[in-house]
Parts: structure tokens; sequence; C-alpha cells
């Protein structure tokens, strides 16, 4: 029977405890490779805790592949042998819908309601910015850009995602997009550039739009294919662990460790991790990004302000391996911070003085709840019968089944005669998967559940008729 003692926790929540306390005997090998654990009724009365804590602590360990489920069986350890050895070496189809303002719902496109974005809070701060800051706001930024963000960026990376770097690893940009051109400029144009496939369309064509090779390399269930991604004799791999767009797959350690163990086979191989928004799993503790269990300088970590303040606060930033960075500092530090001062001053306050977390902290309760009532409402309608709901924990979006013989041209075409703007899996992936059709993207992010709710009715309703 396993035996801890909370003694020592701290202020770790007990779940959470526990959650590492078995993440370590795995690890360790004190737990072999499927062996079966004590069911969670067992555990918890062995340990004088309640069930429910048993069962996050059980559930956080599948969602990060340390454990797997048997139905009707119980909860077994998997086999990270193959990742073990990954770890020894590291240290050694159709068109998707253009955006409109005519649809009075939207379903494909990333956005943040109006009354989600602190105004007072955000001009209070910036005024203070003005009035604290005026002589540093005329200074110009260094290229990576102003020490008081990455500090704080650096410290939140520390607190919420587990990730320890130095404020001088991190750069700032405006947006992703330019970070990923200068990423091609650092590492190389020769080299060959591997995304996910299905995957976010706009990251291969940056890659194209740069001029570099972009190949795709299939998913499984466990997330990209190491064996297929071998086959195309990539340099550099472009993916999206915590939370796969669009699919939600969540990549099990042991596939991690296989990836970083590709990547250590060769001194120009790296591996872009696009954490794009961790912040919002909604069940469980946030999954721990691949940088956290690099240990051979291999991972690129990126991630953005734009889904958790809104869209149009172009923030966004890189954390480089120390080699990496010192090279960025003699290849491309001659370049201008593309984020202003004045922004950037007002978002460190933002982070240093505690209102970055409160603001995610009210935002995952709020998406929480949207997700509830929308996912209340579609399983109420007459038509749920012929549906099935996947991956609703993962993130801002959920992908929504339909048991049907329309195309999925056909749907979009219904949805688009009611004023609805939908996206199906099937239009992510560079080659068709009939497999994957009659599948919806519900992006819930910009729209009230009120407002989602009436939009599906219709939607279904016109399906049914």
């Amino acid at each position: 029977m396993l035996t801890y003692s909370f003694e020592n926790r701290g202020e770790t929540t007990l779940y959470e405890y526990l959650y590492q306390c078995i993440r370590e005997d795995i690890v360790r090998y004190r737990l072999s490779p499927h062996q079966k654990l004590p069911s969670k009724r067992a555990l918890a009365k062995h340990l004088n805790i309640s069930t429910v804590t048993v069962e996050n602590a059980y559930g956080q360990l599948v969602a990060e592949g340390y454990l797997y489920s048997v139905p009707k069986s119980g909860y077994y350890v998997s086999d990270l042998t193959s990742a073990a050895l990954g770890k020894q070496n590291a240290s050694l189809p159709l068109p998707l819908p253009s955006p409109s303002s005519e649809y009075t719902a939207d379903f494909v496109n990333n956005s943040i309601a109006p009354d989600s974005f602190p105004f007072a809070l955000w001009t209070k701060l910036m005024r203070a910015t003005m009035s604290d800051d005026a002589k540093k706001l005329m200074v110009r930024s260094p290229s990576a850009g102003i020490m008081e963000l990455r500090s704080a960026i650096a410290e939140h990376l520390y607190q919420f995602r587990g990730i320890t770097v130095t404020p001088e690893q991190i750069v700032i940009g405006a947006g992703t997009e330019y970070l990923y051109s200068l990423l091609i400029q650092l590492l190389g144009h020769h080299k060959t550039y591997a995304v996910e496939d299905p995957g976010y369309p706009k990251i291969a064509r940056i890659y194209q739009a740069n001029h570099v090779a972009c190949v795709f390399v299939p998913l499984d269930e466990n997330g990209l294919s190491p064996s297929l991604l071998e086959q195309t004799g990539a340099d550099v791999l472009h993916i999206s662990p915590s939370h796969h767009f669009p699919t939600g797959i969540v990549m099990p350690v042991s596939r991690r460790y296989e990836l970083l163990s590709w990547a250590s086979k060769s001194g120009d191989r790296y591996i872009i991790e696009d954490d794009f928004d961790s912040e919002f799993r909604l069940l469980g503790k946030p999954i721990p990004p691949l940088w956290s269990i690099d240990v051979a300088d291999k991972v690129i970590y990126m991630n953005t302000f734009s889904k958790t303040l809104t869209s149009t606060i172009r923030i966004s930033y890189m954390v480089l391996p120390v080699p990496l960075m010192k090279k960025y500092g003699q290849e491309l530090g001659f370049y201008s911070c593309t984020v202003s001062n004045f922004e950037q001053y007002t978002l460190a306050r933002f982070i240093r003085e505690g209102y970055f977390e409160k603001h995610i902290n009210r935002m995952r309760n709020f998406y929480r709840s949207q997700r509830d009532l929308l996912l209340d409402r579609i399983r109420n309608h007459p038509m749920y019968p012929h549906m099935e709901i996947r991956e609703e924990h993962a993130g801002l979006h959920f992908l929504l089944k339909l048991h049907t013989s329309l195309t999925d041209r056909e749907l979009m075409e219904i949805a688009a005669g009611q004023n609805i703007h939908i996206s199906c899996l099937s239009q992510y992936f560079r080659n068709p998967q009939p497999s994957r059709e009659h599948i919806l993207l519900i992006n819930y992010s910009g729209i009230t559940a009120e407002a989602a709710g009436e939009a599906l009715d219709r939607l279904f309703d016109s399906i049914r008729k």
C-alpha cells in the first residue's frame, strides 16, 4: 500500500502533494510499469484523506500519462522505460471559413467578451506607469524587452508553470507570429520545420511565407508520432503538447520523452513548444510543460497574453535555452523590441502586483461556468442522442461529433444559413481524413453561454430538418 506523510506539504493542496509523491515514485521506478495502484477508496482510507483527493491526484496523473486506467479494473502505472532511455540520451482540405461580422454566433475565432477585460484596473495601472516610470518610458527598450517585464514573466512561469528560467532568457515580441520569424532567422533558413497534422493552419503558412521547408507529421492518439517525424528528416519540431489544437489531445509524458530523445540525437535539432492556452485547463492543475523535463537545452518555450487578456494586446514571449540566447544576442540583438515601453511597463505592473493571477483565476471560473451551461444546453436538446461531446476539459474549445449523413461542407452551409460560424475538424488536416468528418469545433471563448446555446439550438434544428 502506498504510504506518504503530509506533514511537510506546506501550502500545497492535498491532492497536488499526493500527485507529486506518486509521480516521484513512478519516475524513480519505485512503482513498476503496469503495477496496479490501490483503489481510490482503499488509498483514501489508508492515508486518512477524502476519496475526492485521491480521485483528483489519479486524474492528473492519467492526464499527464503517468497512469492509465482500465475500465472496471483500476489504475495502472504507465511504462516509461523507453521514456527514461530518452532522458538519459538527452543528457548526453476544406478551406477554413473567413472571419465575418455578419455572423450572429462565431464558434471559430478566439476572442474575449469586452466585459471580461479589466478596463478600470488597466487604466489605473497605465496612469501609475505614466506617473512613476515617465523617465523609463523615454529610454530605448533592449532588443529582448524591458527587464521589469521579463522578470515578472520569469516569476510567473516559476510559480504557475514550474519553469525555472532567468529573465535574461526571455524575449518579448509583438505576437507569436513575429517571434516565429525571429526563430527562423536564429535557427536557420536551411532547416526543415515540422508541424502537426492536423494543426493550427497559420503556423505552417508563417513558415512557408518565410521560405523554409515545412513538413506535416500525422498524430496518433498520444500526439505527434516520433517514428513518422524521424522519417521526414526535420530539424525543428513545432508542437502544442499540453493542449493540441484542434484535437484537444494532451501528450503523455512517455511521448514527450520520446520527442526529447529525438531532439537530442543532433545538435541542430530543436523543439518549439507552443503553450498557447495552458492557463485554461478546466480539470485539475495545468499540465507541466515540455520545458520542465528538458535537460539538454532543446526546448524553446512560447506563450502569449492574447489568450489570457485579449487578442488585441499583441504581447507574446519566448524562452530560449542559454546557448540559443547567447546566439540571439550576437546575431539578432540589433533588432528593436516591437512592443512599446508603455505597454511593457503596464503589463509588468499587472503581473508583479498579483492582478494577472487574479484575472486568470476569475477567467478560468468564468469559462468553466460558460462551458458547463453550454454543455447542459446541448445535452438537453432532442438531438443529443445523436452526438458525442469530446475533450471538454482541455481548454477553450471542445469537439462535438455528430452522427449524420451530411457532409462537412453541408453542415457548414446549414450553419452559414443561420448566420453561425463553425469549423469542422476535417478542415485542419493537411490530407483528408474521412474518419474525422462530422466533428465540429466549438470555440466558446468569445460568446456567452446563452447566445451560444440559442445558436446551437438553431443549428441542430436545421440539421434535423
